[in-house]
This record gives C-alpha cells, structure tokens and sequence, in this order.
C-alpha cells in the first residue's frame, strides 16, 4: 500500500506550522541584518539621541560650534566647551574608555568609544581624572571622567573642555576616523537632566 496523505485537518496544521516557521526566519534574518542596513545618516541620529552635553551645567544653548574653525593650517574638527576650572566632564555617551593620556597638545585626554563600536570620542584639556578612571572600564552615559583645565596647548586663562568625535572607517585609530561635528549632534539631540555618577576607586 502507498503512504497515506494526511487528512485534511492535519495538512493544514502542517502548512500553517512551516507557514510560521518560514515567517520566524525571515524575521530573524532581517532583524540580525538590520544594523548593516542602516544608512550613515540613522546611525548619526541614533548617536544624537544618545548624547547628553559632556560638562556639567552646560546647556545646549551654552554651545558653540567651532568645528569648522581654523588652528593655524588645519581645521579644528571640534568644539570648545568654556566652564569654570574644575567643572566635572562626563561621558557624552555609553561606552566605555578606549585610553587615557596626556601629551603636550592635548594635555590630560581621554579617549572613549560607544557601546555600538561605532564612533570615538575625545574628552582633552582636563585639570585630572575621575578617581579611579582606567582604560578598558565601562562608561554610563554621565559618568565623571574628569574636570576642566586647561593642560596641553590651551590658554591657561580660557579653562575649557575640547570635546571631539570620530566615525570609525579603518579599526580602532583616532587618526583615520572621520571627523564629526559634536555641536550639530547635540543641536539634534533632546535637552535631558544629568546625573553625575561618580566613580569609586
């Protein structure tokens, strides 16, 4: 004898059952191909909404953009945010820090990245570190790293922070990232209270 065909109520339950499963994997495999499909402008959109102003009590209407500024031949590719010495810098983002150092241009620094690996940012110019900053740890979006100085190359009597963001295109180097402009972000950005949160050594 010849296999039986199910009965009718039975094939419709196993038409609907690889109905549903067929419908599972388009959904997974769309969901999973989703981040490489979104266009460099939603990817800057999805960082603006994430940003908060980097230095305490500094609002959106306290910015200036200087990105396009010029420093002797080049180009400043950042925005100078003015507070009072001492003043707490945060993390603008989740992430966590990429590195910590200080050289002559850009005195005490540090670099930190978005928890989608996405974009660097540059916090320079800092009087000194959050107690117990370290490189590798996690950041949450208003943690201190740090307060505003004035080290490296900046006026000693214009305390400031030089706050920068970079487009990862090639690994993880600050140098062949693209620049982009922090003040049109946080411009894009929605206003939201900060909370400090200190970190412990």
């Amino acid at each position: 004898m010849g296999k039986r065909l199910p009965s009718f109520p039975g094939f419709l339950a196993l038409a609907l059952a690889l109905a549903l499963a067929s419908t599972v994997l388009h959904a997974e495999a769309e969901s999973s191909a989703e981040p490489a499909q979104l266009t460099e402008a939603q990817r800057l959109s999805q960082l603006a909404n994430d940003l908060v102003v980097p230095v305490e009590g500094v609002g959106h209407e306290d910015l200036y953009d200087g990105f396009d500024d010029r420093r002797g031949k080049r180009r400043h590719h950042a925005i100078d945010i003015l507070a009072p010495r001492g003043t707490p810098v945060v993390s603008a983002i989740a992430g966590h820090v990429m590195k910590i150092i200080e050289n002559a241009n850009g005195g005490l620094m540090v670099f930190a990245m978005d928890n989608r690996r996405q974009f660097l940012l540059m916090y320079a110019h800092l009087d000194q570190y959050a107690a117990g900053l370290r490189k590798g740890m996690p950041l949450e979006r208003g943690q201190l790293l740090g307060y505003v100085g004035t080290t490296g190359n900046a006026p000693a009597s214009v305390p400031h922070l030089h706050f920068a963001i970079r487009r990862i295109r090639d690994g993880l180097r600050w140098t062949t990232a693209t620049p982009v402009n922090p003040w049109k972000l946080l411009m894009l950005g929605q206003s939201r209270p900060l909370m400090v949160s200190r970190v412990s050594d």
